[in-house]
């Protein structure tokens, strides 16, 4: 749903859908963006184009779901239903789950859904995989599926493709907070292999949880309320269940990694996973960090903690971060540059599926701290916090390799893997205030030394 500009063209997109896909089987997508509609969507709407059908639509950021009046009652929500711990039914005025559900009342409706058969996941990852070696993406960290898992099927989906040959780029996998007992079972850690695969291709990662929500759907927990309310968002997991799993994984030699956008979730995130920072194989890591408090940045480093951060976030969420952040939104959000000064390690990724996994107009507004497709009066946003192109390729490049405390990685060196992405010139000052400078593609991509793509 993300080529959707309008409810209208979504709602045909379900129709589609609706049509294609006989009953009782369900109908699920996802990146539907109210802020691209101006409102919210209903599940009426839903009932009118599938009438009785089972709909799960997720929000273009992941965090929040729009589910028809079937999928609703599949999951015994109705009016007497209290908020799920770590979540929030969105509501009519009569007190009537109007269909919008956020950050864990989602998984509610989800965990009514069948998830994706093995060869289904398989099939994704083989197209998915090659897709990123076309853009000079040779490795992923995967953290955890979008679906319950908690016997980490999709830990074996990996093996088998790896033990086949058939994984098109370099995987460390994790897992969520569901997988981790499972995890703990198979005597995983992070950097252990997984199947009978070369650990080189296939390695056990991260353990993903989540402090907070997102900007977008004003779920961010924050240290002061958003412009205008009272609001502070949600802190998405109890603190001491942050502390007692991340705690957990860390005496088994598994490092975490914290989903923490706002700057109250930041901090959090901080003060659990610092503990855990010396003794830990990889580095501990939090995913996204939008919006910092200053006192909060030297933290990163102190501690040891990564900031592994997503520059092409940006691109949709300058305007709802001035509107909803005020004045903090340039002098606290996205602030690679203030990190990077204070001695953190910048690993910079894409976020897919939420974002495309194409990594060079994110390395570009990195740069640049604008975007095309921003008005022409848009003004860059918080240029002070701008880093320079050989930084941001080292954040992209060397920085996710850093994580995982692998010297060599990420760099051209004796003893370092063979994988070689060649552009067409060597992008430089004289083109960062081009338009195509956010274009630019690998003509050639090796791996261990093999090429696997040439445009």
């Amino acid at each position: 749903m993300f080529k959707a500009a309008t409810l209208d063209e979504a709602l045909a997109m379900v129709a589609e859908a609706a049509a294609r896909i006989p009953a009782p089987g369900w109908i699920l997508g996802s990146g539907w963006d109210q802020r691209r509609w101006g409102a919210w969507p209903h599940k009426d709407m839903l009932e009118r184009v599938a009438p009785g059908r089972h709909v799960a639509l997720r929000s273009f950021d992941l965090h929040a779901l729009w589910a028809s009046p079937a999928a609703l009652a599949a999951a015994g929500i109705d009016a007497g239903s209290p908020d799920p711990p770590g979540g929030i039914y969105r509501r009519g005025p009569g007190g009537e789950p109007d269909g919008i559900t956020f950050e864990k009342a989602s998984e509610v409706v989800l965990q009514q859904a069948p998830p994706p058969t093995p060869e289904m996941l398989r099939r994704a990852i083989r197209s998915i995989g090659r897709s990123c070696l076309e853009l000079g993406v040779v490795g992923a960290h995967e953290l955890g599926t979008l679906f319950p898992d908690t016997s980490n099927d999709m830990l074996d989906v990996y093996a088998s493709l790896a033990d086949a040959g058939e994984l098109p780029i370099r995987v460390h996998a994790g897992v969520r907070a569901d997988g981790l007992e499972n995890t703990l079972e198979r005597g995983l850690r992070s950097g252990s292999r997984i199947g009978e695969a070369d650990p080189a291709w296939l390695a056990f990662g991260w353990l993903k949880l989540f402090a907070d929500g997102t900007l977008g759907s004003r779920t961010a927990a924050l240290l002061e309320p958003r412009e205008g309310t009272t609001e502070r968002g949600l802190l998405t997991s109890p603190p001491e269940f942050l502390r007692v799993r991340t705690q957990t994984a860390a005496q088994a030699g598994i490092a975490t990694t914290i989903h923490a956008i706002g700057d109250a979730a930041v901090r959090l995130g901080l003060d659990v996973l610092g503990p855990t920072a010396p003794s830990a194989t990889f580095m501990p890591r939090l995913e996204h960090v939008q919006l910092c408090h200053p006192d909060d940045r030297r933290r990163f480093g102190e501690l040891g903690v990564a900031a592994s951060l997503q520059p092409i976030h940006l691109r949709e969420d300058a305007a709802g971060a001035r509107r909803d952040w005020g004045a903090r939104a340039e002098s606290a959000g996205y602030t690679w540059r203030s990190l990077l000064d204070v001695g953190a390690t910048l690993a910079f990724g894409q976020d897919a599926p939420l974002e495309p996994l194409d990594p060079w107009p994110g390395i570009a507004l990195s740069v640049l701290r604008r975007d095309p497709i921003w008005a022409p009066d848009a003004g860059q946003f918080g240029p002070h916090e701008a880093l320079t192109l050989e930084a941001a390729l080292r954040a992209s490049i060397v920085g996710p390799w850093q994580t995982v405390r692998d010297p060599l990685g990420g760099r051209l060196i004796p003893g370092s893997l063979g994988d070689l992405v060649v552009l067409p010139s060597m992008p430089d000052d004289k083109l960062l205030g081009d338009a195509d400078f956010d274009r630019i593609r690998p003509r050639l991509v090796l791996v261990d030394g093999e090429v696997v793509f040439e445009r």
